[in-house]
């Protein structure tokens, strides 16, 4: 099995923190999400993620004119607030504490060993600078800061020019723009005041006018600035957090901390809009190059919006899980993902564009693990309110909801592979509940246990064998359906915390407290091998740690487990930065490789090593000091905390705010092809990199590429496809197939040696995807289906990850035919009554002509 797998996607998270942008085109929204920069295509509906990591969360992105050049700054900024790109695109401002620097920018075409250089260091304001704007001709610029002021500041020193100081405020500014043609600056506080500032009269003045050169008589840094007009938003108890304006409109966003949202129009101050989007403060707003579309973030939430202001409708409306995520289970067909969190909400996400497209909120309580029905779009869940919840993926519904006689709490779920019936096993009772779908009646309760049952697994082939795991270091293995109601316990060495059936069902694998992964046949209820992964997961030191990295024991355990499809391997992941691939054919217990989740610093347990250099005089580490009373709003810094004498960084009944790295479940893709892990930083995909491996399937010293197009040349259909796929170089594989004549697909499909059909039709399930030769790839499918059926069914097991890409190629393929059809259809409708309205009138006006 390949084990290239390599970091795709975010998709639990959207927002965190930091300022959001769009692309020049405006069609793209980038966003920071922790340590890494989500990009979200609106037009096409799709979301990557960028494949760099900064060292630390980030807190600043710009993006060049040009949208070559991205610059993402991380917390270590030393208090950097705000990063941009002049209009021509040739120098970078950014804030550094209450002074300003300016960069020129590095060329993204040369690789240079030192591409930043300073061109200048701006000094004057007295308080942190929290905002930059340039100038349209990109020769000045102004900026905003803490002090109450806002001050002008030329690129290149010019003769007799002194900053100027824009003065008046009676709150932090938060912002300052310039109009587009140059005549107006607008300057908005944090207490809800638009001062409008334009050129003084000469006349006014008691002073001589100075004489300047009619080349700057109308330029910025020659302007006398004064105060034109003032304008209040005049919302109570309210302060305003962002803002940005649109030079070519006229239109000035406001974010608010209640979360609401204005729209203005300056120098008029006519206010066009005004929406509550969000139930926290907005922590950062954008607007699209071309005026129509408003991007919004809210931190607290982790909410990302896109608002078209003038239909008033949603563009994009994401939310990522408020606390942390527990569980997640891939759907049978691989095109959908559904996590748990804490936050008591169910969320289902698309693989393909890595959007949420519904969410459940049903439950009152830490959902702590869901599971998808083999069959049908239904979707179970085990709560610790008390409740198990089925829902219809077709009417997006909760249609079933099943409890206990006495109230008690669940941790763990499975369904039977009929999807007749649901189990759950329970923390407080120790008891494992059924109950049927259909009827939604309680059918058994299973006792025995000594201890919370922490897992439990149906077997996948229907031999009616429920097993579960529990903290009594047992795992039972109930003849569910059968007369004799066979238990058969299996005794381990610790607390069992996660279980897992390979896809065959004839072996078990259970991850326990000490770090070890154990495999039972269960025919024999032997145990056949062990692995012992506690140096293999172990790793990270969290701040607080009093030990070393390599003799911690809350890292040196699995708490998830789960299998290839085809059973050849064991992928497991714990509370550290780890997660492990294990080969576990015929006995064998090899680590395969070994994936690093986050190097992000700003998590604990990230680091094997402390710096000490964070320790000060007192012992403690600076970052476990609450530094939230130095925020800039007065409800970041408010202490709620009991009053009374505190120890070391703080009070120790406030929360720890530091978040972990570690992962709380991990699952396969049924197609094999990806996999998946809940972890601190969202739901992480991790996908097959098939890009650059060059992995020849049977190579001999003449078999070239050259080789192989001489064969197809000589119009030797069957020969050369073979001898591609030996090569195994997927460029050349696609020629091959795509020159095969149409009449010849049937003959070469039907005498291609059994070993290439798994590799046949994984590529063509992938070329179904990507090519717009609909029919071409459906001949081959079906031709390829057809003769090699019975091949394929013998060796379901092994190939059950091919079938299964066909099959979701296949499914994508006819929603894409059925949406074209009905937007065909309602096309045709409309043409058709248009014509008949127009027949209509031209035949009246023909009978009043003939009247007439």
């Amino acid at each position: 099995m390949k084990a290239n797998y390599k970091f795709s996607n975010i998709c639990g998270t959207v927002y965190q923190q930091g300022n959001i942008l769009f692309t020049p085109d405006g069609n793209t929204l980038l966003s920071p999400v922790g340590n890494r920069v989500s990009v979200f295509d609106l037009v096409n509906n799709k979301s990557r993620t960028l494949p760099v990591e900064n060292r630390k969360n980030i807190a600043a992105i710009a993006l060049s004119p040009d949208g070559n050049v991205l610059v993402s700054v991380d917390e270590d900024g030393r208090a950097l607030l705000d990063t941009q790109f002049s209009h021509d695109g040739k120098f970078i401002a950014v804030t550094h504490d209450s002074h300003v620097q300016v960069w020129r920018t590095p060329n993204h075409l040369v690789r240079e060993f030192a591409p930043f250089v300073l061109h200048r260091t701006y000094t004057g304001h007295h308080a942190n600078v929290s905002s930059i704007r340039w100038s349209p001709d990109s020769t000045c610029f102004i900026t905003t800061s803490h002090d109450m002021t806002a001050r002008l500041f030329t690129l290149d020193p010019l003769e007799g020019f002194r900053p100027k100081t824009f003065a008046g405020h009676r709150d932090a500014v938060v912002g300052a723009y310039f109009s587009a043609n140059g005549k107006f600056i607008y300057t908005v506080s944090r207490d809800g005041a638009v001062f409008t500032w334009t050129a003084k009269d000469e006349s006014d003045d008691t002073e001589e006018p100075r004489l300047v050169s009619s080349a700057f008589a109308h330029s910025i840094p020659r302007t006398r600035w004064g105060v034109h007009d003032r304008h209040y938003f005049n919302l109570p108890h309210t302060k305003v957090v962002c803002t940005t304006f649109h030079p070519s409109s006229n239109l000035l966003v406001v974010g608010f901390s209640s979360g609401v949202f204005g729209l203005w129009e300056l120098p008029s101050f006519t206010n066009i809009h005004t929406l509550s989007i969000s139930q926290e403060k907005i922590s950062s707003v954008a607007i699209s190059p071309t005026g129509e579309w408003l991007a919004f973030g809210a931190r607290r939430l982790g909410q990302l919006l896109v608002w078209e202001w003038q239909s008033e409708s949603y563009i994009l409306k994401q939310q990522g899980h408020y606390f942390d995520m527990n569980t997640l289970a891939y759907a049978p067909d691989g095109q959908t993902i559904a996590t748990g969190g804490d936050d008591s909400k169910l969320k289902v996400w698309s693989v393909q564009n890595g959007f949420c497209f519904v969410t459940f909120s049903e439950h009152t309580a830490p959902i702590m693990d869901i599971t998808f029905a083999k069959h049908g779009s239904v979707l179970f869940s085990a709560s610790l309110d008390g409740t198990v919840r089925a829902f219809d993926l077709v009417r997006y519904r909760n249609f079933r909801t099943f409890t206990s006689p006495s109230p008690v709490q669940f941790s763990s779920i499975a369904v039977d592979p009929s999807g007749e019936v649901v189990a759950a096993g329970s923390t407080d009772t120790f008891e494992v509940f059924m109950w049927s779908v259909q009827t939604g009646k309680l059918l058994d309760i299973l006792a025995g246990h000594e201890a919370p049952v922490s897992a439990l697994a149906f077997s996948p082939t229907g031999a009616n064998q429920l097993a579960s795991g529990s903290w009594d270091r047992t795992i039972r293995i109930w003849s569910i359906f059968g007369r004799s109601r066979a238990v058969e316990p299996l005794t381990l060495s610790s607390d069992v915390l996660s279980i897992a059936f390979r896809p065959d069902g004839v072996e078990l694998g259970a991850s326990t407290l000490d770090g070890q992964i154990t495999f039972f046949d269960v025919r024999s209820g032997k145990q056949s091998n062990v692995i012992d992964g506690r140096k293999d997961v172990s790793g990270g030191r969290k701040a607080d740690d009093r030990v070393a990295a390599a003799n911690s024991s809350s890292t040196k355990a699995f708490t998830s487990l789960a299998y290839t499809a085809d059973g050849s391997c064991v992928l497991a992941g714990g509370n550290s930065k780890y997660v492990c691939l294990y080969d576990v054919r015929e006995g064998e217990g090899v680590l395969v490789k070994k994936f690093q989740i986050s190097e992000n610093l700003s998590l604990d347990g990230t680091q094997e090593f402390l710096d000490s250099r964070k320790v000060n005089d007192a012992g403690i580490n600076i970052d476990l000091i609450d530094d939230r009373g130095n925020a800039s709003d007065l409800e970041d810094r408010m202490d709620t905390a009991l009053p009374g004498a505190s120890r070391g960084a703080g009070d120790m009944s406030v929360r720890k705010h530091r978040q972990e790295a570690r992962t709380k479940c991990v699952r396969f893709s049924p197609t094999g092809r990806a996999w998946a892990a809940a972890s601190t930083e969202g739901l992480l995909i991790y996908s097959l990199d098939d890009s650059v491996m060059f992995d020849p399937f049977d190579l001999t010293i003449d078999l070239t590429p050259q080789a192989v197009l001489d064969i197809l040349a000589e119009g030797e259909y069957l020969k050369a496809l073979v001898l591609a796929f030996r090569l195994n170089e997927k460029p050349i594989i696609q020629q091959v197939y795509e020159r095969i004549p149409r009449s010849d697909i049937r003959l070469v499909a039907r005498q291609m040696p059994n070993v290439y059909i798994p590799a046949l039709l994984r590529f063509t399930s992938d070329h179904l995807e990507k090519s717009p030769h609909l029919e071409f790839d459906l001949i081959w499918v079906q031709t390829v289906i057809t003769a090699h059926g019975r091949f394929l069914r013998d060796h379901g097991g092994e190939h059950a990850p091919v079938l299964r890409a066909a099959q979701k190629a296949l499914g994508d393929v006819e929603g894409s035919i059925s949406r074209l059809c009905d937007e065909n259809t309602s096309t045709l409708q409309f043409l058709i009554d248009q014509s008949v309205v127009k027949h209509g009138l031209s035949s009246d006006m023909l009978s009043n002509s003939l009247d007439d």
